[in-house]
């Protein structure tokens, strides 16, 4: 957490309209530039006001919020208490838990998180009657998009990726075009660790996801990238409790997409993390890139 920027006195201001005085106000914005968000203490407890970073930003956590999240297991996600078109900003009910990235979990109780992890996701994928037409049509367009995005990854890389690194994502770009129609979720958009949260209650651990940001129709298994790419890495027990979760397996279509969409988040994530200075995320994209090298044609 950065823990630097100060709240925006109109923004203070427009969150006091809807909760009431605030008496502290503490900045848990993630470690990045355009991450702007504020816990707030009130009378009535702890909200979280977010500005997004962009218009999309903002209109796809909105309709995450407003037509997802109170479909979920209450206190596993949060529930928006309002919202300002004009500043682009959110105020948030808190879910309940502590990051999971700084536990500590024995084998056992990290196969049970993926299994609760799994089971959650699915929920928020919905089943393809929630979805409407345009849903599905805007999904297709998103795995087009992906595949399309190839020649932009590799050219911000340049020589950052090898000659055999270019052939292995132009390869997966044109196979992952090629594949039919794929199931279609409203996905997270960014399902890792630093968005899960894990509430240990007096009988069981209660799992929650936050950052909506990014959520939107895609294909089911854009939101398993993240994993196959990081966590599941040499853990295939983690990958089998989350399908376990997710209540079904893959399709032999979906294992193709995972795979290829695998190896563009790699090259977007080396042509990204490069010039940001994320070494961690640089790190994840070659490993995914040379793990599935060995593979390619």
């Amino acid at each position: 957490m950065s823990g630097t920027k100060a709240i925006p006195p109109a923004l203070l201001g427009w969150a006091q309209n809807t909760v009431g005085p605030v008496h502290r106000v503490h900045d848990v914005s993630h470690d990045r530039a355009n991450s702007r968000i504020w816990q707030l203490s009130c009378a009535t407890g702890v909200v979280f006001a977010k500005v997004a970073p962009n218009p999309t930003s903002f209109a796809r956590d909105t309709r995450a919020l407003r037509e997802v999240a109170p479909g979920m297991e209450p206190g596993t996600a949060p529930l928006l208490l309002a919202a300002d078109p004009l500043q682009q900003a959110l105020l948030l009910s808190p879910v309940p838990g502590r990051g999971v990235k700084g536990l500590s979990l024995t084998p056992s109780e990290q196969r049970a998180l993926h299994r609760q992890a799994g089971r959650w996701v699915r929920c928020f994928h919905g089943g393809p009657g929630e979805l409407s037409p345009q849903d599905h049509a805007d999904a297709a367009a998103e795995v087009a998009r992906a595949a399309a995005g190839a020649e932009k990854h590799l050219g911000r890389a340049g020589d950052l990726i090898s000659e055999e690194g270019h052939r292995t994502v132009r390869w997966h770009a044109a196979a992952l075009g090629q594949l039919g129609p794929l199931p279609a979720g409203y996905i997270h958009g960014d399902f890792q660790e630093r968005n899960w949260l894990l509430d240990a209650g007096l009988s069981a651990r209660r799992f929650g996801a936050v950052d909506l940001e990014r959520a939107r129709p895609h294909a089911a298994v854009a939101d398993l990238v993240p994993l196959a790419c990081g966590l599941w890495v040499g853990r295939s027990d983690l990958r089998e409790a989350f399908l376990d979760g997710y209540g079904r397996a893959l399709t032999d279509q979906e294992q193709w997409a995972l795979r290829c969409l695998s190896v563009l988040d790699a090259a977007s994530a080396i042509a990204w993390g490069v010039p940001h200075g994320d070494d961690e995320i640089v790190a994840r994209g070659r490993a995914t890139l040379a793990r599935l090298e060995v593979q390619a044609a």
